[in-house]
């Protein structure tokens, strides 16, 4: 199995983080999460879209996130796809605060909260918790499509002189994202396709 090397050496410290990480979690099935993910976000009625238009299905994706038992799974399947050298995790606002917490925990690496836009009172910053000046961050996100609010936060964190080259997201709702990403320097690496969801729920 492959295991992160910050993920391995945050072990090999000692102390309460490293007893925290040091429990592997049994690797889940991936197409039994998958088809968890869609039957527990996946919504049917009548739902007004941001572009005006009425739908009669809806995939919530925070329903997926509120879920601890299933997003302990996400973050198992996740965890070793984070890149070796990996200092600091980085969740952007809103989606990804769930999931970087969840991975957090189970690897020890610390975790940066990435803000649509920096709080106009107290430390104003536009990143909170870990420090990333100098240190190699990995983008964490739940859901990937066109990449608009990646680039914004991975902008923002260079400025703060952060090197990122990472992008991990839960879901890639866009086959296009890859190469999207790929234009702005960043590997986009998706534990699920919105296809392979779609499929899974359908063979379930």
């Amino acid at each position: 199995m492959k295991i992160n090397k910050s993920y391995a050496a945050n072990n090999d410290r000692g102390g309460m983080a490293g007893q925290q990480c040091a429990g592997e979690r049994a690797i889940p099935n991936k197409q039994e999460v998958a088809s968890e993910i869609y039957n527990t976000a996946h919504l049917t009625g009548s739902f007004l879209l941001r572009s005006g238009q009425v739908s009669g299905e809806y995939f919530d994706k925070y329903l997926f996130e509120a879920e601890p038992a299933l997003l302990a799974k996400i973050a198992t399947l996740m965890k070793n796809n984070i890149p070796p050298q990996t200092e600091v995790l980085a969740g952007l606002e809103m989606g990804g605060i769930p999931i970087v917490t969840a991975l957090s925990l189970q690897t020890g690496i610390n975790a940066a909260f990435v803000r649509k836009e920096a709080k106009k009172y107290g430390t104003c910053k536009m990143a909170e918790g870990a420090e990333v000046r100098g240190k190699r961050a990995c983008i964490i996100e739940d859901v990937v499509t066109t990449g608009g609010a990646v680039f914004d936060a991975v902008r923002e964190l260079r400025k703060l002189g952060a090197i990122v080259d990472t992008v991990l997201c839960v879901i890639q709702r866009n086959d296009n994202a890859t190469d999207i990403m790929k234009e702005q320097g960043l590997a986009l690496v998706p534990v699920f396709t919105m296809g392979e969801l779609q499929k899974a729920a359908e063979r379930s």
